[in-house]
Parts: structure tokens; C-alpha cells; sequence
């Protein structure tokens, strides 16, 4: 017969076997969430560079393109539907970081004591918020509505993506200078809103001269705003 301490220790060990713990690096989880799409891209487009280059080079100018565009790449089948998997895959760990770093700044804001940039603060955070949870819809939606299938609806929504990418990425760097003004990830921000805003700019360049022009081999830079 066992005494009391016995059956204590006993139901001790079963309530330990009822729990299950789970610890993830949130260093490890934005890499992968990072990474996720940037592999699945290069492999839609080697795959399809190699074995559908008529599909993903036709324009509707009939004029040559020397890299396809991402919307080309992914809108080609099979390649569309390890793009929408690995997009599903990017957009849940997207919303927890999204999450992680708002609760991460909002505790930085309620220990300033200067109330004109404790209030300038909180509205950027909102706004921060918000653009981020707007570019991460749009990325679903260019992804899940292809340029194949309603190109009038998936232009307006990468509009809407670009947008809110470059938006987002202002205001993270002006709320970095406010409240975190040394830290080391601001510098990174900065040069990634520039190197951005830089690709901006050639993609629409490029776009106009393209589709409008019909100019013969011209670049489509879209490929670093979906990974940005």
C-alpha cells in the first residue's frame, strides 16, 4: 500500500506528462519566416526559368523580358501552388511578430515620461500596427488572386502591397528614432526603407517603359518588394 507521500509524487509525475511546453526562438522563427518565401521563389523561378520560359516571358506588348516578373513566375502552374502554401505558411508567423513587436514598443512607451512623445509615440505604434497588418493582407491577396486569373484586381492589390510595404516601413524607422533612437536594428531599418524606395522606383519606372512603351527587354524590379 502506498503511503501519501507516494501517491504525491505520483500524481506529480502524471500532471508533468499532461503538459507539453513548446519554446521557439523568435530569433529562429523571423529567419524562417523570412526565408520561407525567398526559397520558394528561387525555386518557381529556376523551375520555370528551365521549363516554361513561352509562359512567363509572354507579355502582352509580344516583347522579350530578361527576368520575368514575380507575378509571372508565380502564376505558372505547378509553381502557384507551392507559392500559396509557402505564403500560408509566411503570413501566421507575419501577424505573431507583427504582435511580438507592438507589445515589445508599447512597453518602451508607457516607461517615458515626457507625455508629448509618449502620445507621438503611441500613434505611430498604432499606425506601425495597422500599415503592417495591411501589407501582410495585401501579400495574401496578390498572392491567392494571380495576374492570370483577374489581373485588374491583382494590380490594384499589389498597388495597395507597395503602399503599405514603404508606409509601414517609414513609420517603424520615424518610430525607431523616437523611442529607440541607439539601437542597432534602426540602422538596418533605414538602409532597407532605402534600398526599397530605391527598387520603388525602378519597378514603376521599368513597368511604365514595359507595358506602356512596349520597350524590348525591360526588367521588371517587382521581386524585391515581395520580399521586403
Amino acid at each position: 500500500m502506498l503511503d501519501s507521500t507516494s501517491n504525491m509524487e505520483l500524481n506529480n509525475v502524471g500532471s508533468n506528462k499532461s503538459s507539453v511546453y513548446l519554446v521557439l526562438s523568435f530569433r529562429r522563427l523571423c529567419l524562417a519566416t523570412v526565408g520561407l518565401p525567398l526559397v520558394s521563389l528561387l525555386f518557381c523561378f529556376v523551375t520555370a526559368y528551365i521549363f516554361q520560359q513561352d509562359d512567363i516571358h509572354e507579355t502582352h506588348c509580344r516583347v522579350y523580358n530578361i527576368l520575368p516578373s514575380i507575378s509571372a513566375i508565380t502564376g505558372v502552374s505547378p509553381q502557384r501552388y507551392l507559392w500559396r502554401v509557402s505564403i500560408a505558411l509566411h503570413i501566421g508567423p507575419r501577424l505573431v511578430i507583427a504582435s511580438v513587436y507592438h507589445s515589445y514598443y508599447y512597453k518602451i512607451l508607457k516607461s517615458i515620461e515626457d507625455v508629448p512623445q509618449k502620445i507621438t509615440g503611441s500613434r505611430l505604434l498604432n499606425l506601425c500596427y495597422w500599415l503592417n497588418i495591411a501589407e501582410v493582407a495585401a501579400l495574401s491577396g496578390v498572392t491567392y488572386i494571380s495576374n492570370r486569373e483577374n489581373y485588374s484586381v491583382h494590380e490594384k492589390i499589389f498597388i495597395v502591397f507597395m503602399i503599405s510595404s514603404l508606409t509601414y516601413m517609414l513609420t517603424a524607422v520615424r518610430l525607431g528614432r523616437l523611442i529607440t533612437p541607439n539601437a542597432q536594428s534602426l540602422q538596418f531599418k533605414q538602409v532597407l526603407f532605402m534600398m526599397s524606395l530605391v527598387s520603388t522606383i525602378g519597378l514603376i519606372i521599368f513597368f511604365l517603359k514595359h507595358r506602356l512603351l512596349c520597350h524590348d527587354m525591360g526588367k521588371r524590379l517587382n521581386s524585391f518588394r515581395y520580399i521586403a
